[in-house]
């Protein structure tokens, strides 16, 4: 079936660019308010003004930075402020890098679990009983096709990912007598900045899907009438995942670690 969000209101982090610019896209599309978050400010503006005029929704913009600790609360509490009531989360909000974790700076290392781990997390909980009392949306969370590997060059972002997951899962099992979807959604490498900001496309492993395809695969498998706890975008990432899990992991992790040039 057809899913239409009309009458009710998304909040999108990291809405600025890439996977969340095309949420946003996609949900006002059905119908949805939305309540957008990034760091740019410009960016969310510009972007929040043209689904404004092209799909006749409201869209709200709240510039944060989820990678310092305490912004999930500080956001909950300004949306109450405001009298805004969420049916859908999306947690796309996260970032990479690459390297030896010994040649990593802690900062960088914390903002990254962070942002990953914790700001889902607060994120989830702070949405979570509103989200199961109204029914009527979704919570997505993005984990990554990396969430099925040890990934040396990118541990921590490949553990924060299979915490993402690990998570996302188990919520989805507390609310599976609820009407509310839950979903982890495991994308490969997407047409994004995210490589930008990791600074190399030695993390690039396998095709590249589109930002467009990455969504749409997650609003199919939330239109679906048993919606899946997670789901792994494009053939070559699900065989990659099916390989992970049945090889010996000593096996898996030396794959991955030349893969990714460790």
């Amino acid at each position: 079936m057809t899913m239409t969000y009309r009458g009710t209101t998304a909040l999108i982090t990291g809405a600025s660019s890439g996977l969340g610019a095309e949420y946003a896209r996609q949900w006002a599309q059905r119908g949805a308010d939305l309540v957008l978050v990034a760091r740019r400010r410009e960016r969310l503006e510009e972007l929040a003004e043209r689904l404004e005029r092209e799909h006749r929704v409201r869209a709200r913009t709240l510039p944060a930075d989820l990678g310092r600790p305490g912004a999930a609360t500080e956001l909950r509490a300004e949306l109450d402020a405001l009298g805004v009531s969420v049916q859908t989360l999306v947690n796309n909000a996260g970032f990479g890098s690459h390297g030896p974790l010994a040649d990593q700076e802690p900062a960088r290392v914390a903002e990254m679990v962070q942002l990953n781990v914790m700001a889902v997390t607060e994120l989830t909980r702070a949405f979570l009983p509103d989200l199961l009392a109204d029914g009527r949306g979704a919570l997505v969370n993005i984990a990554s096709a990396a969430a099925y590997h040890s990934t040396p060059a990118m541990a921590v972002y490949g553990a924060t990912k299979a915490y993402v997951l690990s998570f996302t899962e188990a919520v989805g099992y507390e609310a599976r007598g609820s009407s509310l979807r839950v979903l982890a959604v495991s994308p490969g490498p997407v047409r994004t900045e995210f490589f930008d900001v990791v600074g190399t496309r030695d993390a690039a492993v396998g095709a590249m899907a589109t930002p467009e395809q990455v969504v749409t695969a997650t609003r199919r498998a939330l239109e679906r009438r048993t919606t899946p706890p997670s789901i792994v975008v494009g053939l070559g990432n699900r065989l990659s995942a099916a390989a992970a899990t049945l090889s010996p992991r000593r096996v898996a992790l030396a794959v991955s670690g030349r893969v990714l040039k460790a």
